[in-house]
């Protein structure tokens, strides 16, 4: 009998959690669906200063916390916190850190300005989810990426990660939506985005750097992209038209004919290919 298939989710925002929204309601029941299926999941999303830790009863979880993690010449302690969604029987990991997520608002200021460290706040879940699924120890066959702060991942995971053991056989799986999309970031997001492994040259495609060319970065390194939103930016779809990535066009997760768990299921298969495991 072969051993269930292990799907990562790195969420941008989770329902339950957070304000509900198109994302955060993917975020919240994609990964129950696709445990109930029979799959083994691990789900992570930033501790974003909005979400209330005593009504969630998140709790540190020393043993995977107290590494730090260098951005821009600065030490950024990496603090893992756990919480549960009981009806779900899901456990959900916690991305955290002080300078980075203890805000009153999630991407944006009061005047709805995009933070202008959201590119170092990206970097650091990013490898903050990494360095955490390798302290666990738990090997994922697809990593599923949603959301834009989840978009350096594809680069660290093929360039830096690579080689360990934990990650040799991982695929990833892309959601792109249009949050996010039009932001710009700091004219220095690429010096800040390398670490060993990584050149300059590898992150040419964040010239300028902004969400679109994040986007198209992280379909660089992914081996399937599932459009979450109806609207993408033509520059998007120009790159997903070449056909160098498997795509799963866009369908209304609201419609009651459309069962976006058995579909999303159905593409985890296709993206494994000749992989003994299947979904």
């Amino acid at each position: 009998m072969s051993e269930p298939v292990r799907v990562l989710f790195v969420n941008s925002e989770m329902e339950h959690f957070m304000t509900p929204s198109p994302i955060a309601t993917i975020g919240r029941f994609l990964p129950q669906g696709i445990q109930e299926s029979g799959c083994e999941i691990r789900s992570f999303v930033p501790r974003y200063g909005t979400i209330n830790e005593r009504r969630y009863q998140l709790h540190e979880v020393i043993r995977l916390s107290g590494m730090n993690i260098i951005i821009n010449d600065i030490d950024r302690p990496l603090v893992i916190k756990v919480s549960s969604i009981s009806a779900a029987r899901m456990q959900v990991y916690f991305i955290d850190n002080e300078d980075y997520f203890h805000r009153k608002y999630v991407y944006t200021d009061d005047e709805g300005n995009y933070f202008p460290d959201n590119d170092e706040r990206a970097i650091f879940f990013a490898r903050g989810v990494l360095e955490t699924v390798k302290k666990l120890r738990w090997k994922p066959d697809i990593i599923h990426c949603q959301g834009w702060i989840s978009h350096f991942l594809p680069i660290y995971l093929k360039k830096v990660y690579h080689e360990d053991p934990i990650f040799t056989d991982s695929k990833v799986v892309l959601s792109l939506y249009s949050e996010g999309m039009e932001q710009v970031f700091s004219e220095n997001t690429r010096a800040k985005a390398i670490v060993p492994g990584i050149k300059n040259k590898d992150l040419e495609i964040i010239n300028p750097a902004n969400g679109i060319n994040l986007a198209k970065l992280a379909i660089q390194y992914s081996s399937g992209v599932i459009m979450g939103s109806e609207e993408i930016p033509s520059e998007i779809t120009d790159v997903l038209s070449a056909g160098n990535v498997k795509v799963l066009p866009y369908r209304d997760v609201n419609d009651p004919e459309y069962s976006y768990v058995q579909d999303y299921k159905n593409f985890y298969d296709q993206i494994l290919g000749n992989n003994d495991k299947k979904v």
